[in-house]
């Protein structure tokens, strides 16, 4: 049986209600089986991780983008992460018996649905993306106004914002908190980390301040793990913070991770907060 994987992104951080109402949406299709969620008040987003056969992850990934947007107004939003919509991403990844390009197929029928039947518009991004400018995410968060007309849609927002729908491989999404408050500093490396500005390959990274903490945190996405895996990260980002005379205070993985992108003791060499053999995919993959 094919398995394919889901991990949207909603903008809404830790309250309990809009959490609990995407998470009964998404366990409402009996054949999928929801892995892991959890959401982050600063950032004011949250992400769901479920698998499952293709049909039913996709009415799934549907039916929480609905009730996102009946309970997530993106005009009213205010978080430190990028957005721009109730539901921002729907990456679509193939794990078992199908490929990327039935997962593209798979990221057009629900964009279709979800433009038609929701009318929010819906832009294909990495492989499944229909132009260029879309591939990379962020360019469609930057630019949103002056790209092409949505893929599926109207082309204006409403209230729920707009959705991106993306066909990739697995990453991994790796934070890694910093010992100041200083938030020019957390920019600072992230943009030496990051591959756009000459940093490490396929490393996305930006720095915010979170509020609730009071310190600074270099938030990335490794979009190919075994090229580089989050050590050979965490190493570069632990002397850049002692360039700019701080230090690691700890790190954390949004979502599931492969036992493959990691060290032998994680929690240990990563200074990895609330890390058990649950964060680990394969272990849901038996």
């Amino acid at each position: 049986m094919p398995i394919v994987e889901c991990v949207p992104n909603f903008s809404v951080g830790k309250c309990r209600r809009r959490l609990g109402l995407i998470k009964k949406a998404i366990e409402s299709v009996e054949e999928v089986k929801l892995l892991n969620y959890e959401g982050d008040k600063d950032h004011k987003r949250s992400v769901f991780t479920f698998i499952g056969e293709p049909k039913a992850v996709i009415e799934a990934a549907f039916r929480a983008t609905k009730i996102a947007s009946e309970i997530i107004d993106i005009t009213k939003h205010k978080g430190v992460h990028p957005r721009i919509g109730a539901t921002d991403v729907i990456p679509i990844i193939p794990i078992k018996g199908i490929t990327f390009k039935e997962c593209i197929k798979l990221a057009s029928k629900l964009g279709k649905r979800i433009g038609t039947e929701l009318k929010i518009p819906v832009y294909l991004y990495e492989k499944a993306a229909k132009h260029p400018e879309k591939k990379n995410l962020s360019n469609t968060r930057k630019t949103n106004t002056k790209l092409p007309p949505p893929d599926f849609g109207p082309k204006n927002a409403g209230t729920a914002g707009s959705t991106m729908i993306g066909v990739r491989n697995i990453l991994v999404a790796f934070n890694i908190n910093l010992k100041t408050k200083d938030l020019e500093v957390a920019k600072a490396i992230a943009k030496e980390v990051r591959e756009s500005s000459g940093g490490l390959k396929h490393v996305k990274a930006l720095g915010f301040y979170l509020k609730s903490r009071d310190i600074t945190q270099v938030s990335m996405n490794l979009t190919d793990y075994k090229k580089t895996p989050p050590l050979k990260v965490y190493k570069l980002i632990e002397r850049l913070a002692h360039k700019y005379k701080t230090s690691i205070l700890e790190s954390e993985l949004i979502g599931l991770a492969p036992l493959a992108s990691l060290p032998k003791d994680p929690k240990k060499i990563l200074k990895l907060t609330s890390f058990s053999s649950e964060k680990i995919l394969d272990n849901h993959l038996k």
